[in-house]
């Protein structure tokens, strides 16, 4: 298992793991749902729906890994800079940086 000094070291790795543009839509679309999921747990004092945002940004994103990028997910080896890289990929898509 590789290791990386910081996030700014483990951002290319990220992205090199997330090549195949339909793995990248799949992210954005999770992330977008996760958004949602939050601000109706927060609208409604619901927090199951915490629950069902987690499945949702991980379940759209792990298809990507295991039927787009025959890879294994960041998550399983780096958690909290893969947590950071699906948001700076997010924003990235956004912005226009990133083409998905």
């Amino acid at each position: 298992m590789s290791r990386f000094a910081s996030f700014r070291e483990f951002y290319p790795f990220y992205l090199d793991e997330h090549r195949h543009p339909v793995s990248r839509r799949l992210h954005f679309i999770g992330s977008c749902g996760v958004l949602l999921l939050v601000v109706a747990a927060l609208l409604r004092g619901q927090s199951m729906l915490l629950l069902a945002a987690l499945a949702c940004g991980y379940g759209f994103a792990w298809v990507g890994h295991f039927f787009f990028e025959k890879n294994r997910p960041a998550t399983f080896r780096h958690p909290v800079y893969s947590f950071a890289g699906d948001w700076v990929m997010f924003a990235d898509i956004l912005r226009g940086r990133i083409r998905w």
